[in-house]
């Protein structure tokens, strides 16, 4: 799904809406199915086809649920995580006004928050999105490619490095208590 409106980043999405029973009630689930990898080189630069700017923040992050705070441009979104299992976890996202987001990453989010430029990278119908962090985590790369389902093939680029799917100190809410600067 691209352009989703579960994503105000714009960025590319795929979605698997599962059913869930809570109280006897059907609700529907987004689950995010992603892998992350490390990026070697820069010869992604030139494939680059969009770049967005994202200033984001952690009002909470538990290994079982992290809400995230996140601004690009003018777009704002609240987004509640679920704990991740192999590359997947459920994820729920909602538009909020600019001014709240603001707000919530300068009063309430944990610091630092995770500055970063976000890369997008069309390849075998597919897009890649390439964080290059900045802030306390200037220098880190990560290539993060999202699927319908966990086992669903993918085109490996060849400035794709090491797979980090799994490894917790690379994901973002990680990275606000243990900044890239002090591994």
């Amino acid at each position: 799904m691209y352009g989703s409106r579960h994503h105000l980043d714009n960025s590319p999405r795929q979605r698997i809406q599962l059913p869930l029973f809570r109280y006897g009630r059907l609700v529907a689930m987004n689950i995010e199915i992603e892998r992350k990898f490390l990026v070697d080189g820069d010869a992604w630069r030139n494939e680059v086809t969009e770049t967005l700017v994202l200033r984001q923040g952690y009002l909470a992050t538990d290994p079982r649920c992290a809400v995230r705070v996140r601004l690009s441009g003018a777009c704002a979104s609240l987004t509640i995580k679920g704990e991740r299992t192999g590359g997947a976890a459920p994820e729920f996202e909602y538009a909020i006004p600019e001014q709240d987001a603001v707000a919530m990453l300068d009063l309430l989010a944990q610091k630092p928050l995770i500055e970063k430029k976000r890369h997008l990278i069309p390849c075998g119908g597919f897009v890649w999105e390439v964080d290059e962090f900045h802030g306390q985590n200037q220098g880190l790369i990560i290539a993060e490619i999202e699927m319908a389902s966990p086992d669903q093939p993918f085109p490996l680029p060849s400035w794709i490095g090491r797979e980090v799917t799994g490894e917790a100190r690379y994901y973002n809410a990680s990275l606000v208590h243990f900044p890239f600067s002090a591994w």
